[in-house]
């Protein structure tokens, strides 16, 4: 009898283990997931003082526009990633790179053309990571919610993780098309 009460602890404590490990691999998926986030989020902020150069040399009386872009830069680099700062910076983006409509010569130089691309594949890689820390929440909740891990992973200190939202400031937004005026 005590060999049977001593087999079903050590199954339960390798479930639990079995369970506790793979919530710890989740939600570090989760966590990088985050940082992916960040990283994009620092390289495009990184990006827009090389796009302001250039498009200075260009529209040098288009002062508001460079101004808003660089006021929204700093904005969004000192506040956290969901606030209304980096929708502020998108719409500013947006209004200097359409800068490139008004100017021929600025749409035709090679250099802000390069980095014109650059700031659109950074654009892709965030919407990337913002789409692969969602499916990390995914697995992670499924798994913290699926059975046995319900009854063990509130215990072992597992809350459930949070999907990429839009704030409030964005939400307004996305369904309209965009307007861009100088």
């Amino acid at each position: 009898m005590i060999w049977i009460l001593a087999g079903f602890v050590v199954v339960i404590a390798a479930v639990v283990i079995g369970i506790y490990n793979r919530l710890v691999g989740l939600r570090q998926a989760v966590r990088q997931g985050v940082a992916d986030i960040d990283a994009q989020l620092r390289q495009r902020h990184d990006l827009i003082p090389n796009l302001v150069e250039t498009v200075k040399g260009y529209a040098a009386h288009e002062s508001d526009t460079l101004e808003a872009v660089i006021a929204a830069r700093n904005a969004a680099a000192v506040g956290p990633p969901s606030s209304g700062s980096e929708q502020q910076l998108k719409s500013a983006l947006g209004n200097l790179l359409a800068l490139g409509e008004a100017y021929p010569d600025l749409k035709a130089s090679a250099n802000f053309q390069s980095l014109q691309g650059e700031l659109a594949d950074v654009e892709d890689k965030l919407a990337a990571a913002r789409r692969a820390l969602n499916a990390a929440v995914a697995r992670f909740n499924a798994a913290r919610e699926s059975f046995p891990a319900v009854l063990f992973a509130g215990m072992l200190g597992f809350a459930e993780a949070d999907f990429h939202r839009l704030d409030a400031s964005e939400q307004g937004t996305v369904d309209q098309v965009p307007r861009i005026g100088f």
